[in-house]
């Protein structure tokens, strides 16, 4: 998947647990690491709001696109 959750890097950097951020966002820790493993397939607004407010960083922070490698014969 191109898009790369940097929700770890930006956690350490605020030595903050993901069980905190889960419980000032109110979100459920398991939903959280989902999200913090890249295994979710969207995110709220409200919720990535919720995330960047507590954090103090802006969306792009957390999410980064990666373009994928071209994949040999589909030139």
């Amino acid at each position: 998947m191109p898009i790369i959750v940097n929700l770890d890097v930006v956690l350490a950097q605020r030595k903050m647990r993901l069980n905190t951020l889960a419980e000032l966002v109110d979100i459920t820790p398991q939903n959280l690491s989902v999200l913090k493993t890249g295994k979710a397939k969207a995110i709220r607004f409200d919720t990535l709001e919720k995330i960047c407010e507590v954090l103090e960083c802006q969306p792009g922070d957390i999410l980064a696109f990666a373009k994928e490698p071209a994949t040999a014969g589909t030139e």
